[in-house]
C-alpha cells in the first residue's frame, strides 16, 4: 500500500502521523517512509536510529521502493492544485490530519473543495484533540460530519508524549514508563487500522 500524509497548515501533526503510520505498517510488512518535506522533519526524527522502519528522502525513494511492501509518504506543506492532483493519483489513500483550531479547519475545507473536483480517495484524521472538558474535538468532528466529509472515527489526543518521542527519535509506543505514551500509541493504532482498511479497498 501507498499512504500519503498531507498537511495544508503547519502544526497539524503531519510528520507525527506519517511516523506512527509507518511504525504500524512495519509490523505488518517491510515499510519505507518517504520524506518529501523540505524541512526534513521525518529524517531528523529518524537520525537517532531508533525507528523500526527505513526513512529515505524523496529523491532516493524510487531506488529503494521495490524492497518494501508498504510506503508512507510525508509530503511538503501546502501543495498546489497540480501537486495535490499528483498526490491523489499516486497513492492508495490520502490522509489529511488536522487539529480542531478554526484556521486549520478552514484550510482543510479549502483543500476538500479542491479534492472534490479532482476525485480520489482520502480520509480526514483529527489530531491534537485537547483533553476534557474542552469540546473542541467534538465540535470539529460535528462540523466535518455536517459537511459530509470522510472524517475518521479514530482521533489523536493532545499529549506531551509525542514531543518526548520526537526528542528521543522514537515512536510513542517505544517511550518507556509513560502511561500517556501508551494511550497515544493506541490512538494511532486505531487510526492505522482504519486507514489500512480504507486503503485496502482501493489497493485490492
Amino acid at each position: 500500500m501507498i499512504i500519503t500524509v498531507a498537511g495544508f497548515k503547519g502544526g497539524v501533526a503531519k510528520t507525527t502521523t506519517a511516523v506512527h503510520l509507518a511504525t504500524f505498517f512495519q509490523r505488518l510488512a517491510p515499510t519505507m517512509l518517504v520524506d518529501g518535506d523540505a524541512n526534513r522533519s521525518a529524517s531528523l526524527w529518524a537520525s537517532h536510529g531508533h525507528l523500526p522502519f527505513q526513512v529515505y528522502p524523496e529523491g532516493q525513494a524510487m531506488k529503494y521502493s521495490r524492497q518494501f511492501e508498504h510506503i508512507i509518504i510525508d509530503t511538503g506543506a501546502r501543495p498546489s492544485a497540480d501537486e495535490l492532483r499528483d498526490l491523489v493519483g499516486g497513492c492508495d489513500l490520502l490522509v489529511l490530519p488536522t487539529n480542531p483550531e478554526a484556521m486549520s479547519l478552514d484550510a482543510l475545507l479549502q483543500t476538500t473543495e479542491a479534492l472534490s473536483a479532482i476525485g480520489g480517495m482520502y480520509r480526514i484524521l483529527l489530531t491534537l484533540i485537547p483533553p476534557s472538558p474542552s469540546k473542541e474535538g467534538a465540535e470539529a468532528r460535528a462540523l466535518l460530519q455536517e459537511e459530509e466529509l470522510p472524517v475518521m472515527s479514530a482521533s489523536i489526543r493532545q499529549t506531551s508524549a509525542f514531543r518526548h518521542a520526537s526528542a528521543q527519535g522514537r515512536s510513542v509506543e517505544s517511550v518507556k514508563n509513560s502511561k500517556m505514551a501508551k494511550l497515544a500509541w493506541l490512538d494511532y493504532e486505531r487510526a492505522a487500522r482504519e486507514i489500512a482498511a480504507a486503503a485496502g479497498e482501493r489497493h485490492d
